[in-house]
């Protein structure tokens, strides 16, 4: 190999490394995030982005000591920065599934009480099986752009809608309604869904049906207007309002189960089913996807699955 060659080849992984790292820039923010996130020093990161400018000649970022912004031509090319970057990860998973581990990192979103209490527990094995992946959580209960924000999958609690990326359910969630022994002591049990008007409903607030819980009568779905003084954006927060006593919520098994079981909270209309919701990873469409992405999601399909561990010994 000439001299010129190992030139050209260094000069183009030094290329690649760059937009890595600005691409890392912009979706967190920030240079000491995206340090954070590749293993870099912020002065690295820095540097790999003013190298990269130079070899441009042109400005990417507008940097100040309070913010950072991208320009017009630095959102051109992190467009195009995103797809290769992606791509050469893609052809590395590719060739890695020729090997034995999976390596890299795996960028995962998820909400708040699900990702604490039970996608925590299931990345902790799955990262067992495979110690040279590193796993990049972020806990967030608002729905995120899976694309711009950098992530190779989200997990989401929701009714599927339509939309441009690829979802693999990966298990049921059950909806319930329940209060506190004192709270029911205190205002009475409802005994339709109608009911519901004369008590005092907690509300999340990220919920599209935002005072209206809807129940599942016989073909067709009831929506219930409902209202109360507590309301929040976290289904823990709720939960914990509930065993207070301050009113009825409507949450998933998976929140309050073990509430149930314990008796710190008691079901209420039985017979009138809430409409129920799935687990469902989420990801990008690509046509490779990568190997961590696949082995993840297929490690998340068994460990739910169709009867999932968080419903045993629970009355239907």
């Amino acid at each position: 190999m000439s001299w010129n060659d190992y030139q050209y080849i260094v000069d183009n992984m030094d290329t690649l490394e760059g937009m890595r790292t600005f691409t890392a820039v912009v979706t967190e923010g920030s240079f000491s995030k995206a340090a954070g996130r590749l293993g870099h020093s912020p002065q690295l990161v820095s540097k790999y982005v003013a190298r990269l400018e130079d070899r441009l000649g042109t400005r990417l970022l507008n940097r100040s000591t309070r913010r950072l912004s991208i320009t017009e031509a630095g959102q051109a090319y992190f467009d195009r920065c995103r797809q290769i970057v992606a791509a050469v990860d893609e052809l590395e998973d590719a060739v890695g599934d020729l090997g034995t581990s999976l390596r890299g990192t795996l960028r995962i979103n998820a909400p708040m009480t699900f990702g604490i209490h039970h996608l925590t527990p299931a990345i902790a094995e799955f990262q067992a099986q495979h110690p040279a992946l590193r796993v990049d959580l972020a806990l967030d209960d608002r729905v995120v752009d899976v694309v711009s924000e950098g992530f190779d999958l989200a997990v989401r609690i929701t009714e599927l809608e339509s939309s441009s990326l690829v979802a693999r359910r990966l298990a049921p969630v059950r909806l319930v309604v329940c209060g506190s022994p004192a709270y029911l002591r205190r205002k009475g049990e409802p005994a339709t869904p109608a009911d519901l008007a004369q008590h005092d409903c907690l509300d999340y607030t990220y919920w599209s049906g935002r005072n209206q819980w809807r129940f599942r009568s016989e073909s067709r779905i009831e929506e219930v207007p409902t209202q109360g003084c507590f309301s929040a954006n976290n289904g823990e927060a709720l939960k914990t309002a509930a065993i207070a006593g301050h009113g009825l919520v409507l949450q998933p098994t998976f929140i309050v189960g073990d509430d149930l079981r314990a008796g710190r909270l008691v079901r209420v209309l039985p017979d009138h089913p809430v409409a129920s919701l799935n687990v469902y990873a989420v990801y990008a469409h690509r046509q490779y996807l990568s190997s961590k992405v696949r082995a993840f999601v297929d490690f998340l399909g068994g460990y739910f699955g169709s009867a999932p561990y968080w419903d045993r010994d629970l009355d239907t």
